[in-house]
């Protein structure tokens, strides 16, 4: 099976106002068809709830679903995949269980653990952070466009052909400096879901289709 790898991957976060299925709806309303549901510092109970009714709105907008960290909830909703932190399940054993159609993405700050998340068989890679960002805890060192661009020109030097997601901190301004580098997308929290979720997004998507 041919699995669509989109350009633009939401990740929903934690917000005062929106709760995580309404900011996949409000991206998803501004054309994002790839969702990443990250559910921190919820119970099990919470965490499945909030996961089946973001599996609704997607399937609603045709939108990829993809649970952050939580192999079980993903297997358990239907969701299209799971994407995997360095300290996660092995990739290898999460497909055992979600099957060989399901999408693993796997995590990556240099070029080892790129090696390493092309051996477990991912099918896309987080690479970052870009930038600073607030949202995530233990971030590893910022890697900047130099640093994309070190590892893209590793990953073509020993044939690493894994699409790869610039990821943390990174504004709609910048998108016209990354995708140039050799990444495959964007990966983008915050710059969408806060303020107006559906007009952010539609500007990530034009300015990564003109």
């Amino acid at each position: 099976m041919q699995k669509t790898i989109e350009q633009l991957q939401y990740i929903t976060h934690a917000a005062p106002s929106l709760t995580h299925p309404q900011l996949a709806e409000a991206a998803c309303k501004g054309g994002v068809k790839w969702v990443q549901l990250r559910v921190k510092d919820q119970p099990y109970e919470a965490w499945f709830a909030i996961a089946e009714e973001t599996k609704a709105i997607c399937d609603k907008y045709g939108a990829t679903l993809i649970i952050n960290d939580n192999v079980e909830i993903a297997h358990k909703v239907k969701a299209h995949g799971v994407h995997l932190g360095k300290k996660d399940m092995c990739p290898i054993e999460a497909r055992k269980i979600l099957g060989g159609d399901s999408i693993i993405g796997g995590t990556a700050n240099v070029f080892e653990d790129v090696k390493k998340c092309c051996e477990s068989k991912v099918d896309y890679i987080g690479l970052g952070p870009y930038r600073f960002t607030v949202t995530k805890e233990d971030l590893s060192p910022t890697l900047g466009l130099e640093g994309y661009a070190d590892i893209i020109r590793a990953c073509k030097e020993n044939n690493l052909n894994v699409p790869i997601f610039a990821i943390g901190g990174i504004r709609v301004e910048d998108v016209r400096e990354i995708i140039p580098i050799g990444v495959h997308g964007v990966a983008i929290g915050t710059a969408i879901g806060l303020g107006d979720a559906t007009d952010n997004a539609r500007r990530f998507i034009h300015e990564l289709t003109n």
